[in-house]
This record gives structure tokens, sequence and C-alpha cells, in this order.
């Protein structure tokens, strides 16, 4: 990936999470975005998002009232973002925070036992 689409990429995802807990600071609260993958010819990009707790119902909701902002979101882009296209977006659930979380309660418990004898 090269640098210019790595800066893109980290500047979408900072320009979307700010206006969102700027806009609508009361329900995002519990949003966080976590990254932005856009693709090479500047097209199109994915939204990771990831939402405090581990139920899917949660998630569901974030996902739909972010679908639902999509026009939105990419009119203030475009306002704030200098590029010749938009990207048509779209918003994934980035279910990796669960997971590394239980990794890491794993490795800490197998530390804890080697260090026990």
């Amino acid at each position: 990936m090269s640098n210019r689409l790595l800066r893109v990429n980290e500047l979408m995802q900072r320009e979307i999470s700010d206006y969102l807990h700027r806009r609508y600071s009361s329900e995002t609260v519990g949003i966080t975005i976590t990254g932005v993958e856009i693709t090479g010819d500047l097209r199109e990009g994915k939204v990771f998002y990831s939402v405090i707790g581990t139920d899917e119902a949660a998630a569901a909701k974030a996902g739909k009232f972010l679908r639902a902002r999509l026009r939105e979101i990419r009119e203030h882009v475009a306002k704030h973002v200098v590029l010749r296209q938009v990207p048509l977006l779209t918003f994934v659930h980035d279910d990796h925070a669960p997971r590394t979380l239980r990794i890491e309660q794993l490795l800490a418990e197998i530390d804890g036992k080697e260090k026990k004898p």
C-alpha cells in the first residue's frame, strides 16, 4: 500500500469519526471508527467500526444508524477532504476487538500458570 493511500485512509477515518462524534454525540458514544480501507483507484472504501459491548444487537443497531447517515457522511467528507471524487463507502462491523481481548486473557492465564511452580 502506498504512503498516499495510507494517508488518505487515516484522514478519512479521522474526518468520519470527528464528524460523527460532533454531530451525533449521544448516539455515537459507543461507536468507534477503527479504520478505513480505500481501494487504489479511490472509488470505493470500507469503514470499519466497533461497538462497546459484545452483543450482536448493538452492532446491528450501530450499523443501521451509520448506513442511514451514509449520504450525510459522504457530503461532509466531500467538503473536508480534497479528493477528485468521494469514494463510495460501506460500513463493516469490526469484530476483532472482542477476539483480541479473549486472546489477551488466554495469554495472561498461560503466563500466570507458568509463574506458579
